[in-house]
């Protein structure tokens, strides 16, 4: 009986994680993904602008994709990859750190706070490309978890050469900045 109830436990912690589970391979494209209502952040005469965004527009660079719930927690999970990106002073022909923001998961009453630090963040950045989505189209068209950060390095085909969802570790952080150096000389 002890046997049975162990691996009742085990088999329901690996379907929980099974169905919570990211819908993201490796050597292939994200899913794809669009969002109209805001979308991509520009900046034109000193003015934020809002154009819809596609996922297929990934291609051409290497990026590191960072997508994550508006909650200044979750934010805070991955600043040191963030960090060690800016620190690394990648050459912005070649790479573009992509910010997904999913505002629809953000604490109840600061959508106004998390678009307005969105805006922010571009003007400070202005090279990086910033999406705000207010409706969790990436979210589900990706299959990521709620209130937590996802990244993902994807290569110039746009296509997927490291994920992981949660706060990364320190090895995970050098093998992110380690990866797209030798995307880049590739």
């Amino acid at each position: 009986m002890k046997n049975f109830s162990v691996q009742a436990v085990l088999f329901g912690l690996f379907f929980a994680n099974s169905v919570f589970a990211h819908n993201v391979q490796l050597n292939a494209p994200l899913p794809s993904a669009k969002v109209i209502k805001d979308g991509e952040l520009m900046i034109e005469d000193k003015e934020i602008i809002y154009k819809p965004w596609s996922s297929a527009q990934l291609r051409g660079k290497v990026r590191v994709v960072h997508h994550l719930a508006g909650r200044s927690s979750v934010k805070e999970k991955n600043q040191p990859l963030m960090a060690a990106i800016k620190a690394a002073g990648f050459n912005r022909n070649h790479y573009q750190t992509t910010t997904i923001i999913n505002a629809d998961d953000a604490v109840i009453a600061t959508g106004l706070f998390v678009k307005n630090s969105a805006e922010d963040g571009k003007r400070q950045n202005p090279h990086s490309q910033v999406i705000l989505d207010q409706s969790s189209q990436v979210k589900k068209a990706w299959q990521l978890k709620a209130k937590e950060s996802f990244i993902a390095v994807l290569d110039k085909q746009g296509k997927v050469q490291f994920v992981a969802e949660g706060k990364l570790s320190a090895d995970q952080t050098k093998q992110v900045i380690e990866l797209v150096k030798q995307l880049l000389n590739n």
